[in-house]
């Protein structure tokens, strides 16, 4: 699962969800680096249907090469995206560690009490479902993209300077950067509304190996079919340049602070689908089906690709 969810001895009923994630920083903005870790920490209770976050940890390494005036300036930044979107997800940060270490590294502990009614178990799957994905693909490839450009002389921009331009890699960026940030809070919440039977986040293990696992935790014997891979502008003929290394249109290409994949009814879906779009103003997908099998998950031959334009 992708919460730790404990039985609170003398307390029936109630629970201790909680998880944890950190990483290295990915984007140029120390204060959207702090909002994508703290998206990317509370998704897992997200993807577990619990809404309801109650207290932040947060973790943060101090790079022991930053000059004083870097730290200075990079650090509270940091911090600052991390609170900021800690308050959105409803709780605070209450506390947590800070190392200096080689690198910086950023991320957290989420927390919440919740009862059986707020967790949805990743288990219910059933024949007749759709697989329906709230976010793009493509960050890994993004970022990467981005950097690449920043180098200018480096080998890797020389691989895809052909087949893109500074103007398509930086609205890529900045699309990417967004999304990151975004919490899937209010994804979690239409989960409950329109009966969401399992999910899971999209993160680094591709769409594929997501899908795999969540397969392979299924009551039933049901087989997961994806049949359209939605990502993010320009992103396909940039991985297509850089050979096998992503393996995007595979399934396995690394997302940070993805979206929620899940199986839910097709009416579910339909009206989840549009309910995001009022909420939130951004799409979600339905991407496959659920079939009757022996708990895997793979793309068909040829997937539709959608190309999505921020």
């Amino acid at each position: 699962m992708d919460a730790s969810v404990t039985p609170i001895p003398d307390k029936p009923g109630l629970s201790l969800a909680q998880t944890t994630d950190f990483f290295y920083p990915l984007v140029d903005d120390p204060y959207m680096q702090g909002r994508i870790a703290c998206a990317n920490v509370v998704s897992d209770l997200y993807a577990m249907g619990v809404v309801n976050c109650h207290n932040m940890l947060m973790l943060l390494a101090v790079s022991k090469d930053m000059t004083d005036k870097e730290r200075d300036v990079v650090i509270p930044l940091i911090m600052k995206g991390f609170q900021d979107t800690a308050r959105e997800a409803g709780c605070l940060v209450t506390g947590g560690q800070t190392v200096m270490n080689p690198w910086v590294t950023i991320g957290g502990v989420a927390s919440t009490v919740c009862d059986e009614g707020d967790i949805i178990l990743p288990e219910g799957a059933r024949p007749g479902d759709v697989l329906l994905l709230t976010k793009a693909l493509g960050t890994q490839i993004s970022v990467n993209a981005h950097q690449w450009m920043e180098e200018e002389e480096g080998k890797l921009w020389s691989k895809i300077k052909g087949v893109t331009n500074e103007a398509e890699v930086k609205a890529a960026y900045r699309a990417t950067t967004l999304s990151m940030s975004r919490l899937n809070y209010i994804g979690a919440k239409l989960m409950h509304k329109y009966g969401a039977r399992a999910c899971t986040d999209v993160t680094g293990f591709g769409i594929l190996g997501h899908a795999n696992n969540l397969a392979q935790n299924q009551i039933l014997a049901v087989d997961f079919k994806i049949h359209s891979l939605p990502i993010m502008a320009n992103m396909v003929k940039i991985a297509k340049a850089c050979g096998n290394m992503f393996q995007l249109l595979q399934g396995y290409s690394a997302e940070t602070s993805g979206g929620l994949f899940m199986a839910i009814s097709e009416d579910g879906a339909k009206s989840y689908i549009e309910e995001i779009k009022k909420l939130e103003g951004e799409p979600a997908w339905i991407i496959g089906t659920v079939e009757e099998g022996n708990r895997s998950a793979s793309i068909v031959e040829n997937p539709t690709i959608i190309e999505v334009i921020d």
